[in-house]
């Protein structure tokens, strides 16, 4: 979200509380303070000077191991775009529960009116091929950079009510492939009207709680911030504002630990997660890539990597998965800086980081 464009050919371009074992996964517990002792040094030698904060996790078959560096393993980190990843999981659910349809549309749950959004269907947003830019003018995004590069303000503090007013008066593309953050915030809370409850709550409902994800949550504002909420930074180390706000929340708006975030990939690794079926494949989304509800799905080295990224005013976060040895890993950090090639390689197993 934000300056994070999830973009597949980036990838390849660009006192100390238990941490149990994810659902489904057998494997250690990890007590210390900064966790594995080898994944520890994996991250220092991956991630370099320039992630200062940051934390990792790896699962398999064998078990999971999490570390962290700059901070305790109970740091609160934004995912950022991950949370589009979470909001297709939601919607994968609701459509095993009945709840919708793919050809049910955005007029059909939210109040919109006669607009042309109120026509789109919630496949189409799943997909990034509703036709709907990345943010509407209305939200004047130009404006709202250079406020967050110049102050490291927050471009995201919208309620409910006022994103529908933005949804009201959307300009409508031709349906083609584009990545597009206001239709996942718009897709996230038609899954919640849906299901009669709202987004933060239906997170909670559905994967945080099934999954006992007790440090993976949704604050609306930066009141609801808790003592181990990480301040993020810019690459140069300012302070940037959290990124808040109830409209805002199914496309970026999830914080997590890095132990939560081990247990929502060892839940979709083992099935145990609502909704992954929203992994699989289904749309071409640029070159090479397919998409599907949310999640992208590239080839790396002849095996398939199913991935999301994440990146907000402070924070850059990657999570993927090889499915077919059931490995995953995440990264997350507290610093603007990409991610995405350390994670990948963290999965992987790359040797050294490229130069």
């Amino acid at each position: 979200m934000g300056g994070d464009r999830c973009r597949p050919g980036d990838v390849q371009a660009d006192g100390a509380p238990q941490v149990p074992g994810p659902p489904g996964v057998r494997g250690p517990v990890v007590t210390a303070v900064h966790g594995d002792a080898g994944l520890t040094a994996r991250i220092e030698e991956l991630l370099g000077p320039r992630h200062p904060v940051a934390a990792a996790a790896l699962i398999s078959p064998a078990g999971v191991t999490v570390a962290s560096r700059g901070a305790d393993l109970n740091a609160d980190f934004e995912i950022g775009s991950i949370s589009k990843a979470v909001t297709g999981l939601l919607y994968a659910d609701a459509l095993d529960r009945g709840e919708i349809r793919p050809e049910t549309t955005l007029g059909e749950l939210l109040p919109l009116g006669d607009v042309p959004a109120a026509q789109l269907t919630l496949v189409s947003l799943s997909r990034h091929r509703s036709g709907l830019p990345g943010l509407p003018k209305s939200a004047q995004p130009m404006r709202r950079t250079l406020a967050l590069w110049r102050h490291g303000t927050n471009p995201y503090g919208e309620d409910l009510q006022q994103l529908l007013d933005q949804a009201r008066t959307v300009r409508v593309g031709r349906p083609r492939a584009r990545y597009s953050n206001f239709g996942f915030e718009l897709l996230g809370h038609a899954i919640a009207v849906a299901a009669r409850t709202t987004y933060a709550d239906l997170v909670q409902q559905r994967i945080a709680g099934p999954l006992q994800l007790n440090r993976l949550h949704l604050p609306v504002t930066a009141d609801q911030l808790g003592p181990d909420a990480l301040t993020g930074t810019s690459r140069r180390g300012r302070p940037r504002q959290p990124w808040t706000g109830e409209a805002m929340g199914p496309a970026g708006g999830i914080r997590a630990t890095i132990g939560a975030m081990a247990r929502l990939i060892a839940g979709l690794l083992d099935g145990s997660a609502p909704g992954t079926h929203a992994l699989d494949p289904i749309a071409p989304f640029g070159k090479g890539a397919h998409i599907g509800a949310g999640w992208i799905t590239i080839t790396v080295k002849g095996r398939p990597v199913t991935w999301h990224n994440g990146g907000t005013g402070g924070f850059r976060s990657w999570a993927g998965l090889d499915r077919d040895t059931a490995t995953g890993a995440v990264v997350l950090s507290a610093t603007s800086a990409s991610v995405d090639r350390h994670g990948l390689l963290l999965l992987t197993g790359a040797t050294r980081t490229p130069s």
